[in-house]
């Protein structure tokens, strides 16, 4: 399978403010009885930050990064709450009532164990990765996954009604996953994710701290986080970045997605398996032809705007961003990656917008308008995701 080149990711994530730690707590009830709920999961969305309930449904979250985040709270029979909270100097209260989930029946779709195993490899090369540090990730539940192919459209979709619980012993994290929506389209070669997840820290030795700590470095310098925080901070130099703008054009040859899908389904249907396969190849095809990188680099002041509201950024610019990090190499060939002869393979990043700007905080988490990535931010993974909050060594 063609490896995607393409990655949205829709998190609701959060934004930064001044202050030290935070501490939010309240007690959660259920909105018809009012009674407590006890043993419900409540954390911050994305982040390492998360506790339980106790028997009288009390929770406290304490030790929080200032930012804006989303607070969610799952229990099984219930309806999954969430609300957008702003965490500053003041310790917040915050009482929930849990509304009761009706009992409705998901579509359950019959597949055999052979089909189900094909495509739950497919969710994992996609979902975790396929790099070194994905082969150190292991699913604790994949069963809880619903999956979905659709051959016609060369689409995988994916979700699930509990937590999806994977150990990252590349970074020593148990990731906990509430995935709401995944799906990978072979033909646009885009994936979309969105969720909640909660991180927390593996035990283990001193040593293999140390190499998690390690790796945890190596996941951040370079990646897409860095790369806003040091916009939010005009640090962008002095930390390795450079952006530069792209032009190009669509491939005239190679039909649109629509296009492609559709002779598909005709000819499918037709039993035309060699028309088929024929129009199939079409998506292996680049979109992009006469690209052009214009070599003189952007300055920050073009791209990036601070907002009316403190802690909130704004990236914009016409046609295309092309960002690279000097302070890694990418030497593996990529035939969709656009890269002059004359340019260190720098790793690279082109940056698509999907609306007029990309909304971001410093915490460097884009809360609205998530961009097309291609290249490679395009490539991380569970793999190499780190919560929010995450704070490297300073350099």
């Amino acid at each position: 399978m063609r490896f995607p080149r393409l990655i949205i990711m829709c998190f609701f994530l959060p934004m930064v403010t001044l202050a030290q730690t935070g501490l939010i707590s309240g007690i959660i009830t259920n909105s018809e009885s009012k009674k407590p709920v006890p043993r419900a999961s409540i954390f911050l969305g994305n982040s390492s930050v998360g506790s339980a309930t106790a028997e009288d449904g009390k929770y406290t979250l304490s030790g929080i990064r200032p930012g804006q985040y989303t607070l969610v709270v799952t229990v099984l029979g219930f309806e999954t709450y969430n609300k957008t909270v702003l965490v500053g100097r003041e310790p917040i209260r915050l009482d929930i009532q849990l509304a009761q989930k009706p009992l409705m029946l998901r579509e359950v779709v019959i597949s055999s164990a052979a089909d189900w195993k094909k495509n739950y490899e497919w969710f994992k090369k996609d979902f975790i990765g396929v790099d070194d540090n994905a082969k150190s990730c292991f699913v604790q539940n994949p069963h809880i996954l619903n999956l979905v192919y659709n051959r016609t459209k060369q689409t995988l979709e994916a979700n699930g009604d509990e937590f999806l619980v994977v150990d990252n012993k590349a970074l020593g994290y148990r990731v906990k996953f509430l995935l709401q929506e995944f799906k990978s389209d072979k033909i646009s070669n885009i994936i979309f994710r969105e969720g909640q997840q909660l991180f927390e820290d593996l035990p283990g030795s001193a040593g293999q701290k140390k190499k998690w700590h390690q790796k945890r470095e190596e996941a951040y310098y370079g990646s897409a986080m860095h790369f806003y925080r040091s916009l939010s901070a005009s640090k962008l130099t002095e930390e390795g970045f450079t952006m530069y703008m792209l032009r190009r054009a669509l491939n005239p040859i190679r039909p649109t997605d629509d296009v492609i899908r559709h002779k598909i389904e005709i000819f499918r249907s037709q039993r035309n398996a060699d028309s088929a396969n024929y129009y199939a190849g079409f998506g292996n095809m680049s979109k992009w032809y006469k690209e052009n990188l214009n070599r003189v680099p952007l300055i920050e002041y073009e791209v990036f705007s601070r907002t009316q509201q403190p802690g909130i950024y704004t990236v914009h610019f016409l046609n295309y961003l092309y960002v690279t990090y000097n302070k890694k190499r990418d030497e593996v060939y990529d035939r969709d990656l656009y890269r002059p002869l004359n340019m260190p393979n720098y790793e690279t990043t082109i940056l698509t917008l999907m609306n007029p700007y990309i909304l971001f905080d410093a915490n460097g988490i884009v809360i609205d308008s998530p961009p097309l990535y291609e290249g490679a931010w395009a490539k991380s993974r569970l793999s190499n995701l780190l919560p929010v909050d995450y704070v490297p060594d300073l350099k």
